[in-house]
């Protein structure tokens, strides 16, 4: 069946975020006729790629109601949710993106990069955004605070949205009196060459600031010399050297203890 399917080619095991697109897959692959007002209706199985030239009484692959354009299309859509800084409405988008693509069909080998292209784009931003809004709920711990935004500069984003990232991490770690840790995150948004002004109008004052006084107040779990991933459930660096365990389908990169856990970015699979 398609679930045994799924849960052998991507270990998938929750399906219940797949159950409302089943129904479309099964509802876009059919349609219904009455013949007379009287008479019961009789369904029809849609074929994909259909002519009239087709091959008499040989089944074709039924429909499908979802693509790869489809996708791109909501994947500006994210984007565009993001730089508005509607982070819960892109956070549904980009995990609609991650649940849908093992329901699209791909037939070239373009079109398998483009889905993997778009599997690590759409991990990126469901992690980050999770994160993010996670961080955003934190209001009473500080150092808490500063990690997870300082973390969330570390994501492969898109340059407008990396510049938020690094301004955000910059600010928070500034207020709480982390300056060496914001002259970082400074120097880091200054080398994007921002394009908004008051952005790097802000970078010079924190690196003049740290200038005078190059210190931290209080100790991260922040090390950015040392390259990290994020573990997808605690929300902690996993530094390279160390253990980890990833999800099959997404590769999003967890603890070890999260094993045999379903995944907390693509909530599908183990």
């Amino acid at each position: 069946t398609a679930m045994r399917l799924l849960h052998r080619q991507l270990g998938i095991k929750n399906f219940e975020p797949l159950k409302p697109k089943f129904l479309d897959l099964f509802s876009g692959s059919h349609s219904y006729i009455r013949a007379f007002s009287s008479s019961p209706v009789i369904p029809l199985a849609l074929e994909r790629g259909w002519s009239e030239s087709s091959t008499p009484n040989v089944r074709g692959p039924p429909a499908l109601v979802y693509d790869i354009s489809q996708l791109e299309e909501k994947l500006k859509s994210g984007y565009k949710a993001t730089t508005a800084g509607k982070f819960t409405e892109a956070l549904r988008i980009f995990l609609s993106i991650l649940q849908t693509i093992p329901l699209v069909v791909v037939e070239s080998r373009r079109e398998v990069d483009d889905v993997k292209d778009l599997i690590t784009i759409a991990k990126e931003y469901v992690l980050g955004l999770q994160m993010e809004l996670k961080r955003r709920e934190m209001k009473d711990d500080p150092v808490r605070q500063q990690e997870l935004a300082a973390y969330f500069t570390h994501f492969e984003l898109q340059l407008p949205h990396q510049r938020l990232a690094l301004l955000s991490a910059m600010s928070v770690c500034y207020k709480l009196k982390n300056i060496a840790t914001a002259s970082n995150f400074a120097v880091r948004l200054r080398d994007t060459n921002p394009t908004i002004e008051s952005q790097a109008k802000m970078a010079t004052q924190v690196l003049r600031a740290a200038e005078r006084n190059m210190t931290d107040e209080t100790k991260l779990n922040y090390d950015f010399r040392n390259q990290f991933v994020i573990c997808g459930a605690t929300y902690v660096p996993i530094y390279r050297g160390q253990k980890d365990v990833s999800c099959p389908y997404c590769t999003a990169r967890f603890v070890p203890s999260q094993a045999g856990n379903i995944c907390t970015v693509c909530d599908l699979a183990v």
